[in-house]
């Protein structure tokens, strides 16, 4: 069009940008009440995509507005043209944008869901949301006019020097996606190295392993490390654990007497305890004639890794005050030397005796003679 705008065509363009903010407006208010009635379900889904569509949908009614005033207004073929494309690159954002955050909101939820545990699994959200980010990308540059195959050729020839200059940025990445896909490991498990780090898996991203020890500190481990050592989960193939106590009485205990006092200890403790599984049948077994005691170990179930420590501190207490109170004795170790004047017997071994220097004071050893 040639001709210039008059107060009507100004009018128009005026009402459509009024109606899409007030359409803007409305959909906030909708989209806003739909979110708290989202939060309410137990489905995690309909949050993410309430969330996304209040970002892209008043962008959307705005965007339309202004494209509805650009045709009524008389403007050149040239300047309509930039206003279109300029129009169509902007809702292109706003969906790719929108899209991205429900797909990444949705793989987040599905980790959570499988893990159990509030961290989420970052390698899988990330990648989910390059990979839609940069295929808006593409489409927008497509809508612009401008040619996506010379860039994905260059892209191509490119992505051999990259992926030889990031080696180890690479095998960090596949290994995470590796142990994910495996499900060797996941968020929430407690884990410990053959290095020795141990703890609990906080995240896996597309480099490195967060593990939060139960110092409370935070452990990074690369995910190619963490593929390549021995490990071992203690949440796999189940939560539920067990957890041995070595114990030992006096030979002149009545064996039978020990075992069930013992029990009775392990049922208040299995009962009062938080973490402990009253369900799980305990064991006791006998098996070592010691040097100055019958050794024996109690098989306790626990829920979970962490819990075992509480409930050995509260077993061990509560048995010793029960073994002190039924007349048990838990001997402490005690060894006999035999002292001979003159020469040693024939099959002896002389064992030389170690001086106290004069300076510096200490303690000789009691011995019990024979």
């Amino acid at each position: 069009m040639n001709r210039t705008p008059t107060l009507d065509d100004f009018m128009l363009a005026g009402i459509a940008l009024a109606s899409g903010l007030l359409a803007a407006f409305l959909l906030r208010i909708l989209l806003r009440w739909l979110g708290k009635h989202a939060g309410r379900t137990r489905w995690s889904g309909d949050d993410v995509m309430v969330d996304a569509l209040r970002s892209v949908l008043p962008w959307s009614a705005v965007i339309g507005s202004a494209g509805v005033a650009g045709a009524v207004l008389p403007l050149t073929h040239t300047v309509q043209h930039q206003v279109n494309q300029t129009l169509k690159v902007l809702l292109i954002l706003a969906v790719t944008v929108a899209v991205a955050r429900v797909i990444a909101g949705l793989v987040r939820a599905v980790t959570n869901s499988r893990s159990g545990v509030a961290g989420s699994a970052t390698i899988f959200v990330n990648i989910t949301r390059i990979l839609v980010l940069a295929i808006g990308f593409l489409v927008m540059l497509q809508t612009l006019g401008i040619s996506i195959a010379p860039l994905l050729t260059a892209l191509g020839v490119g992505g051999l020097a990259v992926a030889l200059a990031l080696q180890d940025t690479l095998a960090n990445l596949f290994a995470g996606i590796h142990i994910l896909a495996s499900k060797t490991v996941q968020p929430g498990d407690y884990i410990r190295l053959s290095s020795g780090e141990e703890g609990y898996v906080e995240d896996i991203n597309w480099r490195q392993t967060t593990v939060r020890a139960l110092s409370n500190n935070l452990v990074v481990i690369p995910n190619g490390q963490l593929a390549k050592t021995n490990m071992t989960n203690f949440m796999r193939p189940e939560q539920q654990l067990t957890i041995l106590v070595q114990v030992g009485v006096g030979y002149d205990s009545d064996l039978e007497h020990v075992e069930e006092v013992t029990m009775e200890v392990i049922a208040e403790v299995m009962t009062d305890i938080t973490g402990a599984i009253p369900e799980h049948e305990p064991a006791i077994r006998f098996h070592t004639f010691g040097d100055s005691r019958i050794g024996f170990t109690v098989i306790l179930g626990v829920g979970e890794f962490s819990d075992q420590f509480r409930i050995k501190h509260e077993f061990v207490k509560r048995l010793h005050k029960r073994y002190r109170d039924e007349g048990i004795r838990i001997p402490a170790p005690t060894r006999t030397v035999a002292l001979h004047q003159g020469a040693l017997p024939p099959g002896a071994v002389s064992i030389p005796q170690q001086r106290v220097p004069e300076d510096e004071p200490g303690e000789v050893p009691s011995t019990r003679l024979d």
